[in-house]
């Protein structure tokens, strides 16, 4: 599926959709609880894109002062490869450029191939590992960056 989605700003009536897209995408899920946390606070921005009313993927990033993070990116299985992915990045760093951020940082599994080549085409670029940073299962992490000031 290639057809866009819309992105916006997440609400209360998205997490359980949130819950279930992280659930079924990563061996170690945040909770609905940890999700439900982040809905309005100033410092994250936490978006959905969505399809025919359905949710279809999340993106969550922290900004303060000039530097973001990548905190957590998922989209449905059912509509990877379709350009939802990009979509939610191009909006995470539309947000940070707005906010007066200079560059974008986040960690990838190691093991994570579609999401490092998403992110490579998104021109971030490696910046170091983390040895033995995620659990279950015990992995590196790839640490990657890509500068979004005002372009």
């Amino acid at each position: 599926m290639s057809t866009s989605a819309e992105v916006r700003d997440v609400t209360p009536n998205d997490i359980d959709a949130v819950a279930a897209i992280e659930a079924v995408s990563f061996p170690d899920p945040w909770s609905r609880r940890a999700f439900a946390a982040l809905v309005g606070r100033e410092e994250v921005v936490f978006l959905v894109a969505t399809r025919d009313d359905r949710v279809v993927g999340f993106a969550v990033a922290w900004y303060a002062a000039d530097q973001g993070e990548l905190s957590n990116l998922a989209v449905d299985s059912a509509d990877r490869r379709g350009g939802v992915g990009a979509q939610l990045l191009e909006a995470v760093m539309d947000r940070g450029r707005a906010r007066g951020a200079v560059d974008l940082w986040l960690e990838v599994r190691e093991s994570n191939v579609a999401a490092r080549q998403l992110y490579q085409r998104q021109q971030f670029e490696e910046a170091g590992i983390r040895k033995a940073y995620y659990d279950a299962p015990r992995e590196d992490a790839v640490i990657m960056r890509r500068s979004i000031g005002r372009q």
